[in-house]
């Protein structure tokens, strides 16, 4: 239950699938917008790379996931903050960087910390 091949497919699966949903939001947040390429350049065409790269088993993808997951979570509080109109996809995109820092981080941690148990 504890195979940290399981662990560490499972954690990638979620961050895959949460990358894809995190550019999923923001090509909905700005498509009402009268030109949105600028805004999905800078917000969904990263996640969209990052999840490629995951998928291809980069080694890098997982950190900068969760370095550009702080981003994203730093700008939707601001928004959330500021703006009461896009509270909602502000929200959603600080839970989704909230899980993309931990599904990236959680095969590290459990190599520093899952180590053998003894008894």
């Amino acid at each position: 239950m504890n195979d940290p091949t399981v662990l560490r497919a499972r954690a990638r699966g979620v961050l895959l699938f949460s990358l894809v949903t995190l550019a999923a939001l923001y090509v909905a947040w700005f498509a009402g917008d009268a030109t949105p390429w600028a805004e999905w350049l800078v917000f969904a065409l990263p996640p969209v790379l990052l999840a490629l790269g995951g998928w291809r088993r980069r080694r890098t993808a997982g950190f900068w996931s969760a370095v550009l997951a702080l981003f994203w979570f730093s700008h939707g509080v601001m928004v959330a903050w500021s703006r009461p109109a896009e509270r909602g996809f502000a929200l959603a995109a600080v839970a989704l960087a909230v899980v993309i820092v931990f599904a990236a981080s959680l095969p590290g941690l459990q190599a520093r910390f899952g180590g053998k148990r003894k008894g």
